[in-house]
């Protein structure tokens, strides 16, 4: 009788183990990956922080480099809409170089360029952005950052969320140390979905509820 008490109790403990595993992983799964903030988040007052980073105001140039435009759903782990979600985004030129003083960079800086917006998700969590695909940067005289945009996302009830997007087809993703950092999964939770029209990207995010 002992023995069979102590094999049940096994059994319930291990079953119980799994299922935390697999909610533990499932969690993971659905839950897009943070990253780090980066030295660029930009400090410089900017008065247009409008959805359309290819155009500044007052001036007549356009942006330079591969226009395209992201789009994508802001969601919770239950994959339920998430309207009202606050998302601040920047991101480096065509050259690889950002609006911000402290990049040393000697890459050309692009003045038709917005480089910063922030926006709110709307109905059904729903959001886009019209930008350029921003190049690579040196971070040492042997290695580049891979193509990437930077996301900070926030909403009352959530954990905030910083992470950054990155693009299909990039060869520098294979060489990059933050993305190379990441599983297999995350990496495919974190990088933007081609479409049947190539200058469009989409990515969806997912929030952890507090």
């Amino acid at each position: 009788m002992e023995n069979m008490k102590r094999r049940t109790f096994l059994k319930t403990s291990l079953v119980g183990s799994v299922a935390a595993i697999f909610a533990n992983s499932l969690q993971a799964r659905i839950s897009t990956p943070r990253e780090m903030e980066g030295p660029f988040y930009p400090i410089r007052p900017q008065k247009e922080q409008d959805a359309d980073l290819t155009q500044v105001a007052g001036k007549t140039g356009l942006a330079q480099g591969e226009i395209i435009e992201v789009f994508g759903q802001v969601l919770d782990q239950d994959l339920n809409p998430v309207e009202d979600v606050t998302i601040d985004l920047w991101q480096a030129n065509s050259f690889g170089r950002y609006h911000h003083p402290h990049d040393t960079n000697e890459a050309p800086l692009d003045e038709n360029f917005q480089a910063w917006a922030i926006l709110q998700s709307g109905k059904e969590g729903r959001y886009k952005f019209k930008t350029i695909i921003p190049g690579a940067y040196p971070i040492s005289t042997s290695r580049q950052r891979t193509p990437h945009i930077h996301f900070k996302i926030s909403k009352k009830g959530y954990e905030s969320l910083l992470t950054q997007m990155y693009f299909p087809n990039q060869v520098l993703n294979a060489q990059d140390n933050l993305f190379k950092r990441k599983s297999a999964e995350q990496q495919a939770m974190m990088t933007a979905k081609t479409t049947t029209k190539s200058n469009k990207y989409q990515y969806n995010i997912i929030l952890d509820k507090l």
